[in-house]
């Protein structure tokens, strides 16, 4: 397995397992808005894991943490979505390569918030499309159906990602900062 953000792989995949059981159970959390289309909270976890951690990473907590949703749901196991939650998780984990990893001093500009809400959207709404267009080619779902279920979720998880994910990205930089000004003292 190739390593991300230096990690080894065992330190990995307990990454990706964590990601996907919080983002995945999280998932679950979830408010109804259209045929089986929700508002989720949690696309503030893939959004963390995947902005800290990189693109594979991001993709399999993505497809993985959806599945979990989707199995506990009742509502059957969709891997067109699926991978559309990879597809999000892939293109918000570029976000560390494209910032060069600035988060880990505690850097976390304007302007790397609006790359990181851009990153969102486009992820959110060029994933969700393959699934949507997926779901028509595979399934026969009703084209506008599965449009409007796109476009309902690309507009709300880049608002939930806008706020929340924000949040969760500033929290961390400020502890990647208050971490980077300590000294030892030599004192004793």
């Amino acid at each position: 397995m190739e390593k991300s953000k230096g990690m080894q792989p065992v330190k990995m995949v307990v990454i990706i397992a964590i990601g996907a059981a919080l983002y995945g159970v999280g998932g679950l959390l979830s408010v109804p808005v259209f045929a089986n289309t929700t508002i989720k909270p949690a696309m503030a976890i893939l959004a963390l894991v995947a902005g800290l951690y990189g693109p594979i990473v991001g993709f399999l907590v993505g497809f993985l943490g959806h599945w979990l949703t989707d199995m506990f749901a009742g509502w059957g196991v969709w891997p067109t979505w699926m991978l559309g939650s990879g597809i999000v998780g892939a293109v918000i984990g570029l976000f560390p390569i494209l910032t060069k990893r600035a988060l880990d001093t505690g850097f976390f500009s304007k302007g790397q918030i609006g790359l990181y809400i851009l990153l969102a959207f486009v992820g959110n709404f060029f994933g969700y499309l393959i699934s949507a267009v997926l779901d028509f080619l595979l399934f026969a779902e009703p084209l506008d159906k599965v449009i409007t279920q796109q476009l309902i979720i690309a507009i709300s998880n880049t608002i939930v990602i806008g706020i929340l994910g924000t949040l969760l990205m500033l929290l961390v930089a400020k502890r990647n900062k208050d971490n980077t000004n300590l000294t030892a003292d030599t004192t004793k």
